[in-house]
């Protein structure tokens, strides 16, 4: 499972799973498809490598990585996201 090797590779330090119902455009077909979307916590370092990753990875062709700023939260849940998603913190 993709987030499990991402948890476990130390990429991310969590990943979120929603099913969601996606409408969406591809090869000049309208497609209506239920999907499952990915909330994954790292650091904004970690980005390129997940995202390489996740192109390796993922059965699509064009999977949506989108990053999102984080712009504050908890000290001690900060901490642990950069603790967990860290290669320097032991892996």
């Amino acid at each position: 499972m993709l987030s499990h090797t991402l948890v476990d590779e130390k990429l991310i330090a969590c990943a979120n799973r929603f099913p969601v119902q996606s409408i969406y455009r591809w090869q000049d077909n309208i497609e209506n498809e239920a999907e499952v979307m990915l909330t994954c916590k790292t650091l904004a370092s970690n980005l390129d490598r997940v995202v390489s990753r996740v192109k390796e990875l993922h059965s699509y062709d064009v999977p949506e990585i989108i990053a999102l700023p984080i712009l504050g939260g908890s000290k001690d849940y900060l901490d642990w996201v950069e603790e967990n998603s860290s290669s320097k913190s032991g892996n």
